[in-house]
């Protein structure tokens, strides 16, 4: 037997040989440059399977995030009560009609994020031959539904507006790229606000993923003190304030396990754990007549039910894509939003890409790395394609280095990614049917992620650490990302105020003592001169 089953791996060995050394002698081998860059195809191929799972995870979160704005819903999706008409809080009640337009989005913007990712990988692989996973970005998702758009629109912005933004801003980030001003553009933010902006962002993430409506249901509102531990059995359905049952919610100890199955597989680096611990929560969530069941026996579960049972479907965006309007462009939120979006991308993108390049060790003496340029374009580029289908701005993402590490340098590592992400296009059944609790384990587990930065601070200086902080705090106690940007950035230039005054003073003054010392050997010599001449008569 063992003889055999090593005839079998050496006969596979020799297998993957021969089509390696035929990839690589192909249009397709020399076009990805696999011998230049060391690599094959079947290290490749394992390098973009390994991206994605870490990485698929994104599928269901972005949608479960921007479904929380409510998309195209309205008030005229309710239905309607016995005798009467739907009024505006119906948006924020339990509302069988209003609660069938969200699951239809939520499959809507499941195939955007597919979609996009899809795209935004292809093209990465093909046009500038880079091993990087493309998909919607954990951040403008969140700025979108809790921001701008608001908690089932909520919000100052609709949901056309709000993709109105983003596509200016992905154009703008197109220029500033394509006229190569965009690292400029990106060192005049003060190091401390842009490294404390990431871990802000991750704290936001968190806080979101740690509430009842879109995550664990471990913080909730109380009247007194604004927030609470919950986590409760029993809550008031308007108000979402805990009746009974604090800290014995069995939906709570459910995502509690994926979360510890996420972090587990964290610290093993074990490739997908993000999506071991939502697979465990999702597939206990499916049956029916537990506590924790996603499907309970009323309309909207049986509802839902029917449609996980479908497996296999392609759905068809209905609502979502081609939405975009310029409609109320002209508000100040409009101009702030902007800004917010264009500095984030800005920074993010450019720390993204030249991180994993040195990873890949793709970058050369002068700094740069092949593909740069494109690069930059693609990214910008597939954010306009994204908001086209209705979801939020793209972004290279940092789980490509799963990917890297399994060997991957070239672009087929990218085009795998995409193939993976067309391939679940099929299954949006179940996709569409993973519950808040699993999504919430997840959300807290990237904050974790995204707080790594903060030991780049200089916290022994008070002007770095102060900014640094109001950066990170206000944005999940205001929430709000921008709050944070303005806010740290503020800070900073007001503890810079005294360096500067006291800078000018000195500057004047040497240029002052400079003006007199160049006016006294002039006097001295008229002085000298006018002795000279009158020992001379």
């Amino acid at each position: 037997m063992s003889g055999g089953g090593g005839g079998l791996r050496c006969s596979w060995g020799k297998m993957g040989r021969g089509l390696n050394d035929a990839i690589a002698r192909s249009v397709v081998g020399r076009y990805f440059k696999l011998e230049a860059r060391n690599s094959c195809f079947t290290k490749e191929l394992r390098a973009g399977l390994a991206t994605f799972l870490t990485m698929a995870y994104i599928i269901t979160v972005n949608a479960n995030i921007l479904t929380d704005s409510g998309g195209m819903c309205s008030m005229a999706d309710c239905s309607a009560p016995p005798n009467g008409t739907a009024g505006p809080d119906c948006m924020f009640k339990p509302n069988a009609g209003y609660q069938n337009c969200l699951s239809k989005t939520k499959s809507d913007l499941m195939v955007g994020t597919i979609l996009s990712a899809m795209i935004g990988s292809f093209a990465m692989g093909v046009c500038a031959n880079l091993p990087l996973g493309l998909a919607p970005a954990m951040g403008p998702n969140a700025y979108l539904a809790y921001n701008l758009v608001g908690f089932h629109g909520s919000g100052p912005i609709p949901y056309r507006t709000a993709l109105a933004i983003f596509l200016v801003e992905a154009l703008a980030f197109i220029t500033v790229s394509a006229l190569g001003i965009r690292s400029k553009l990106a060192r005049l933010i003060p190091d401390s606000v842009r490294f404390a902006c990431a871990a802000g962002i991750g704290l936001f993430i968190a806080f979101v993923g740690l509430q009842s409506h879109q995550g664990l249901g471990l913080v909730g509102p109380d009247s007194a003190t604004l927030v609470t531990l919950a986590a409760c059995s029993r809550t008031n359905p308007e108000t979402g304030e805990c009746i009974g049952g604090k800290m014995q919610s069995p939906t709570f100890w459910l995502g509690s396990i994926g979360f510890v199955i996420m972090g587990y597989g964290l610290m093993k680096e074990l490739k997908g754990s993000m999506i071991y611990g939502i697979v465990f929560v999702t597939v206990v969530s499916w049956f029916r007549g537990t506590a924790v069941t996603y499907f309970p026996h009323s309309p909207l579960g049986d509802e839902r039910y029917n449609y996980f049972k479908k497996v296999v479907d392609f759905h068809k965006i209905q609502s979502t894509a081609g939405v975009v309007s310029f409609h109320g462009f002209n508000r100040s939120e409009v101009w702030v939003a902007l800004a917010t979006l264009f500095y984030i991308d800005v920074i993010a993108t450019t720390g993204t890409l030249y991180t994993l390049a040195g990873i890949a060790g793709l970058v050369n003496d002068r700094g740069s790395f092949e593909g740069e340029y494109v690069a930059y374009l693609v990214d910008g580029a597939s954010t306009v394609v994204a908001t086209m289908l209705g979801v939020s701005p793209i972004a290279t993402y940092v789980e490509s280095t799963a990917g890297i590490r399994e060997g991957g340098r070239t672009g087929i590592t990218a085009v795998v990614v995409s193939f993976c992400f067309m391939m679940s296009l099929f299954f949006t059944p179940l996709l569409s049917s993973v519950p808040p609790w699993a999504i919430g384990a997840s959300l807290v587990m990237v904050g974790v992620m995204m707080m790594g930065v903060v030991k780049e601070v200089d916290w022994g200086n008070v002007k770095e650490s102060a900014s640094a902080f109001v950066t990170m705090i206000l944005m999940p106690l205001t929430y709000s990302i921008a709050n944070g940007i303005v806010g740290g950035i503020g800070v900073y230039v007001a503890l810079s105020i005294y360096d500067q005054v006291l800078s000018f003073m000195n500057w004047l003054m040497m240029k002052m003592g400079r003006k007199v010392v160049v006016e006294d050997p002039n006097q001295v010599s008229a002085t000298a001169a006018n002795a000279e001449l009158t020992s001379v008569l």
